[in-house]
């Protein structure tokens, strides 16, 4: 529940602000015409990750043996590249993203663009999401979790999302996306570690130095079936029986990803329209020149 939560909240968000910039820009620029156009399309962009992820989960989920190793194994990779992309991605176009949003919807000038613009903004998201909850449900015991903690995440951004465009809430944003980064790091060097794991019993790697567990945790809150051990399970891939070379390969990513993470960003240009340290100031363009 925990991965979910913060999936979604995180991404929930992210869409909030983009649809945020959207709506006050067309607002501030008397373009109120064309706001059904952005609903349209963050409903069709809704509507095409849902089916999307109701249609990998209906042909993943009855599998099992090497078609099982090799699915799981495919999907934490996948999850696992593009999060550590997006968390990177974000780190250094978070202050800029406002202005690229105004530059698309002053480039649109009908209301199908207007909706393309909102779509691919959404389902951008939306896919990074659905793709997130799959790798996070094959991580957990229970994907009933995955779908309570995923619509608690979606719920609280949503109400972010309302307070964001009412202009009455100001959030750090760049502690918000620094700390959930943080999070999320470890929670994709969890889907690394499990890849291993996947992949190493797909290829038949059953005995060896390498093989052996790490450590042996059978009693303790770490243990396998206490509420500790599901939590740290579903949202850092913990294993009371890890091998080594799922411990390894952990090491390998989050090290290294951490400390580009971390270090200081370099200075760059700031759209004059941005500040990074509020919700509210993305989301609000940069006034118009009066006559």
């Amino acid at each position: 529940m925990g991965a979910a939560f913060l999936i979604t909240l995180r991404e929930g968000l992210e869409i909030a602000i983009v649809l945020a910039i959207l709506i006050a820009y067309l607002v501030k620029t008397d373009r109120r015409s064309d706001l059904p156009a952005v609903w349209v399309g963050t409903g069709l962009a809704t509507v095409a990750c849902l089916i999307a992820g109701l249609a990998v989960h209906a042909a993943t989920d009855e599998l099992t043996g090497k078609a099982e190793q090799a699915v799981e194994g495919s999907l934490a990779v996948s999850a696992a590249i593009v999060l550590t992309y997006m968390i990177l991605w974000m780190r250094k176009n978070a202050r800029t993203m406002g202005g690229h949003l105004r530059a698309k919807v002053d480039g649109a000038s009908t209301l199908t663009a207007i909706a393309v613009v909102a779509f691919i903004g959404v389902a951008r998201e939306g896919f990074e999401t659905v793709l997130f909850l799959l790798s996070a449900e094959q991580g957990s015991a229970k994907g009933s979790d995955v779908v309570i903690g995923g619509l608690i995440g979606l719920a609280i951004s949503a109400v972010f999302g309302v307070l964001i465009y009412l202009g009455g809430s100001r959030i750090d944003l760049r502690q918000f996306f620094r700390y959930t980064g943080v999070v999320l790091i470890l929670f994709a060097a969890g889907l690394v570690g499990k890849a291993f794991h996947e992949f190493r019993e797909l290829l038949g790697f059953e005995s060896g130095w390498l093989i052996d567990p790490m450590w042996t945790v059978t009693t303790g809150v770490l243990a396998e079936g206490r509420t500790v051990h599901d939590f740290f399970k579903g949202l850092f891939g913990w294993s009371p029986d890890a091998e080594r070379i799922r411990v390894f390969a952990y090491l390998a990513y989050v090290v290294p990803v951490l400390w580009i993470f971390l270090r200081p960003a370099a200075p760059v240009a700031l759209d004059p329209a941005v500040d990074p340290a509020s919700v509210t100031a993305l989301a609000d363009p940069e006034p118009l020149p009066t006559s």
